[in-house]
C-alpha cells in the first residue's frame, strides 16, 4: 500500500511563501505524474499545478502560473510545491495526487479521476 503525505501548510500573510512537500511511504511508488489540487471551503477541488516524472516537464493552473513551481526529488518519489506571492484566495486545504497508470502519455493530467493515490491533504492559510 503506498501513502502520499503531504507536509509544509500553515498560516501565511499575504505576499508570503510557503513549501509544500510531498511524499510516498510504503512500497515502491511507480508515478508517471504528480500533481497537486486545492479544495476551499464550498468550492470544488480544483487542479494547481503537476510534473511529469520522465521529463520534469510541469503546468499550472492560470490562477497560480508564475506563482507556483514544482519540483521532484526523483530518488524518492517526493514533490515540493513552492508558493510564492501568496494571496488570500489561495487559502484550501492542498493535496497532492500521483498518477500510475498514463505510462505513455506526455502530458500532466489535470482531471482528478486521473490520479489513483492521494493525500490527506495539508491546509494553507493566507491572511490579509
Amino acid at each position: 500500500q503506498v501513502q502520499l503525505v503531504e507536509s509544509g501548510g500553515g498560516l501565511v500573510q499575504a505576499g508570503g511563501s510557503l513549501r509544500l512537500s510531498c511524499a510516498a511511504l510504503g512500497r515502491t511508488l511507480s508515478a508517471y505524474a504528480m500533481g497537486w489540487f486545492r479544495q476551499a471551503p464550498g468550492l470544488e477541488r480544483e487542479f494547481v499545478g503537476g510534473i511529469r516524472w520522465s521529463n520534469a516537464y510541469t503546468k499550472f493552473a492560470n490562477s497560480v502560473k508564475g506563482r507556483f513551481t514544482i519540483s521532484r526529488d526523483g530518488a524518492n518519489y517526493t514533490v515540493h510545491l513552492q508558493m510564492t506571492n501568496l494571496k488570500p484566495e489561495d487559502t484550501a486545504v492542498y493535496y497532492c495526487a500521483a498518477d500510475t497508470r498514463s505510462r505513455y502519455s506526455t502530458y500532466v493530467p489535470t482531471m482528478e479521476a486521473s490520479y489513483d493515490y492521494w493525500g490527506q491533504g495539508t491546509q494553507v492559510t493566507v491572511s490579509s
